[in-house]
């Protein structure tokens, strides 16, 4: 496996160097955000999304190289862009435009959304496939009951009309199912918006299974949804805090040259 490591100008500055400690820190969470992916098989060969915006007033965010596995993916590699989709430090990769149309909109359009997760899996297309999307059945369905948004799908993510429409279904939700093509989640931080996927995701693999047994389902009414929300959301910067340390953990015992 081939990585970026580090690199440095003629001067002999390297990247963190050059971008200083704030910015390196999301490299490294964004890198271990795609590394973790991976882990969970969430990834689907060198496309879908993971992106983190930069601290500050411009709304540069960090997006994966285009040709990279998640697996490969390192903090230095990293391709750091404006709202245009212009590189604002060069980068030998080029990014994919489906993946700019949709985390530029996000970005741009929500001012929470400092983390936006996006992935084409399996359970969570098929349940982006069904009628009626989410159902509740589970807990982890109802952990983020009233808070999932959806939007139709519209082809590939390259029309720059789609972004008002996206902004507009996302609305004030921190999840979005995009009908029969994936999910999406959006935090402060990288850790908020990964926790909301897990669970999202865990909701449809959970859901799929259930369908499949073929028994008649329960399902939970809306009183308890509200109620299971309210109890998973209070304090909820504290359990994700906690968890993304964890999940950082899993990364160094996994491979630690994300970040490099």
């Amino acid at each position: 496996m081939t990585v970026q490591s580090h690199p440095a100008n003629d001067q002999g500055t390297t990247l963190r160097e050059k971008v200083g400690e704030v910015e390196w820190q999301a490299r490294v969470d964004l890198a271990a955000a795609y590394r973790l992916v991976a882990h969970f098989g969430w990834d689907e060969l060198i496309f879908t999304h993971l992106t983190l915006r930069i601290p500050g007033p411009e709304h540069h965010f960090l997006i994966n190289p285009l040709g990279l596995f998640f697996e490969e993916i390192t903090a230095s590699s990293l391709v750091k862009v404006d709202l245009d989709g212009q590189k604002v430090i060069e980068s030998p990769y080029a990014v994919n435009p489906a993946g700019f149309t949709i985390h530029s909109a996000i970005h741009q359009g929500c001012e929470e959304a400092k983390a936006v997760l996006h992935v084409h899996t399996v359970a969570g297309t098929a349940v982006a496939s069904q009628r009626d999307g989410l159902l509740p059945l589970t807990q982890d369905a109802l952990t983020q009951w009233g808070d999932i948004a959806y939007h139709d799908y519209e082809g590939l993510a390259l029309e720059e009309g789609e972004k008002a429409r996206l902004v507009a279904d996302m609305g004030t939700a921190h999840s979005m199912i995009l009908r029969n093509h994936g999910l999406l989640t959006i935090g402060e931080t990288i850790g908020e918006a990964f926790l909301r996927l897990f669970f999202l995701q865990r909701a449809c693999e959970m859901q799929i299974a259930a369908q499949s047994g073929g028994a008649p389902l329960i399902m939970l009414d809306d009183a308890m949804g509200q109620r299971v929300f309210a109890q998973a959301n209070s304090g909820f910067e504290k359990p994700a805090a906690l968890n993304w340390a964890a999940l950082l953990r899993k990364a160094d015992r996994l491979d630690p040259t994300y970040k490099s």
